[in-house]
Order: structure tokens, then sequence, then C-alpha cells
């Protein structure tokens, strides 16, 4: 998974005297949540050229604080500051171009902020123009270039810049293959909490890709990952428990996970539930439940996945009676339309 970051609100002064006076004293109003005295203060400052002021006014127009929201008036705003050289206001007028927000969308306009703010060494920037490059946005598609941004920025910290590093040393884009660079890129990101990388570690391990197969740091990262929110890291963690790969085998845990997992629209792990139910894994046999977690499935997926779940779901109606398949349909029409609230 390949990771754009978006507007920052930031706000910082480097005027001096009373102008800076003023600066601090709206800056003082906006973290108050008094917006209207903040945009008061910071609006004469700007319109005399201060280039903060000016970015602020950008991101209060851009996010409608103390005026309505305003995507013209935020790249005004932000244009006046980036014309100065203010990094955050050319990355952020950059975002706005990729986005088609108060301006027409424009990949090359996008591109040229960008790099303007990247070559000031803003890691935000020089992520984004990575990405840029990485999908070939504004620019023709150059993996080399975007391993040279995306490194500038990982080696800054860049959580988003690490894992974006980490997949093109682990697809060989740009770079030889390197698992084990691939490696050290998506631990750094997934050590300071980044789902995907956490995730992407995890699979590593899981299939021995980075050395000698571990199934235990593979559940390790993919439980934090899960723990998160993260679909397909909720479906290996529920596999993980299945078959006892790196935890004791339990079938009520990884009913817990593919039910998580099922319930973002994961196709497998819909079909897995209708398993667990068909089999009595983890809970009673009931083919109603399996024939509707089945349904779900297929309906959520395509080609092989939406085979498999087809006729995973055959094989049980060929068991149930005609008004046990109609309740199982009512029962999937029903999960769905709840968007998985009312599933049993």
């Amino acid at each position: 998974m390949r990771r754009f970051l978006f507007a920052v609100f930031l706000v910082v002064a480097n005027a001096t005297g009373v102008a800076a006076g003023s600066f601090e004293d709206g800056l003082s109003a906006y973290e108050r949540g008094d917006y209207t005295q903040a945009m008061n203060l910071w609006q004469p400052l700007a319109a005399e050229g201060d280039a903060p002021a000016q970015f602020n006014l950008g991101l209060m127009y851009r996010h409608g604080l103390g005026v309505p929201q305003d995507f013209q008036e935020a790249v005004k705003w932000y244009r006046k500051a980036a014309d100065q050289g203010h990094a955050w206001a050319q990355f952020n007028l950059g975002v706005m171009y990729r986005h088609g927000q108060g301006v027409p969308q424009n990949a090359q306009e996008a591109v040229k902020w960008y790099r303007k703010a990247a070559e000031q060494g803003y890691a935000w920037a020089q992520n984004n123009l990575g990405m840029m490059y990485d999908v070939g946005q504004g620019v023709p598609q150059d993996y080399r270039e975007a391993l040279k941004w995306y490194r500038k920025a990982a080696e800054q910290g860049d959580v988003p810049a690490q894992l974006n590093l980490g997949v093109l040393y682990d697809k060989g884009r740009g770079v030889p293959q390197d698992v084990q660079e691939a490696l050290k890129w998506y631990r750094k990101a997934a050590e300071q909490g980044d789902a995907s990388a956490q995730f992407n570690l995890s699979l590593l391990y899981d299939k021995g890709q980075s050395g000698p197969q571990d199934y235990q740091e593979a559940v390790k990262w993919y439980r934090k990952a899960a723990d998160q929110g993260h679909a397909r890291a909720q479906y290996n963690l529920g596999v993980m428990y299945r078959h006892g790969q790196g935890v004791s085998q339990d079938y009520q845990e990884a009913l817990k996970w593919y039910r998580r997992s099922a319930e973002q629209g994961h196709a497998w792990a819909q079909n897995n539930l209708g398993v667990m139910y068909e089999v009595g894994q983890g809970v009673p046999q009931d083919f109603v439940r399996a024939h509707m977690w089945y349904s779900i499935g297929a309906k959520a997926s395509s080609g092989d996945e939406r085979k498999i779940s087809l006729e995973n779901r055959n094989n049980v109606a060929s068991q149930m009676t005609a008004t046990e398949i109609g309740k199982a349909h009512e029962m999937a029409r029903r999960c769905q339309d709840t968007k998985f609230k009312e599933c049993d």
C-alpha cells in the first residue's frame, strides 16, 4: 500500500516586535478555540506580506475555522506564502492542485509545488513527490526518482515514506529486490505504529521471505495491525489461530478475527466464516449462517474468490431445505443492508 500525505494544520511565527506579538496573540486565540479572533489578528499581518500569517489564513479557510470553508481563498493565501518560499504553503498548495480543491485538478502543478517544498527538505513534500513518480502522476513513472525522494523523507523519520520505501525494496522497483532492506524500512514505520507497515512486516515473517519462517513474529505484528482495524491483518490473524501457527490453535479466536475482518468487507474472511459455521469450528454447526456468509463473500469478490464462495454455498445448500435457504438469503440481505450490524 502506498501512502500519500495530505494538508497539515500547523502554525509558526518568524516575525519580530509588534508583528510577532500580534502573531502570538493569534496563536493563543487559535489554541483556545477562538478562531474568529485568530483570523482578525492574522489578517492584517497577512495583508502586509507576512508568510506565516498568510499560510495560517490558508489553513483557516481550508478547514473552515472562524470563516466559512472556502478552498479558493485557501489557495489564494497558500499561493502568497508559497511565492515567498514558505515550504509548508508550497506543500499544501500542491495538495490542493492534486485534489482539485479551489483550483482545477492539475497533477503537474501539484508536482511543481511538491518539488519546491521537497527541495527545501520538507519530508511530507518529499514523500508526496516520490509518490507522484511512483504512480506516474504529473510526471512519467520513474521508480528510481520515487526511491530517491522516499529515502530523503524516510531518513528524516517520515513514516509513510518509510513504508513506501519498504514497498519499493520489497517489490524490486527502481532497485534490485532486497527483502532485508524492505524489512528494515517496514520495521521503522511499524515501530512508529503504522498498521500497513506492521502488516507488510508480518507477511515477510509469515512467508519466511526475510529468513527462517517465524510465525510468532508474524502473529505479533498481525495483532498490532489488527488492533488498529487493518482488515487483512485481522483475516491473517484469524488464519493463524485457526491453524495454530505462532499461537495455540483456537477456533473461537479465529472466528473473532474473521468476523472483524468480514465486517469490513474482506471477502476471504466472509468465506472463512462460512466454513467455520459449516463445519462447526468455534461455533455450533449452522448451515443457514454458513450459507449467509458464503453469499456475502461471493457478492464482495470476483474471479477465483467468488468461484470458491459460490461452490461452498452450493455445497452447503445441498444439505438445506428450501425454507432454510430462503432464511439464509434474508439474513444476508439484512446483514448487508445494516452494514453488518444485524447478521445474527
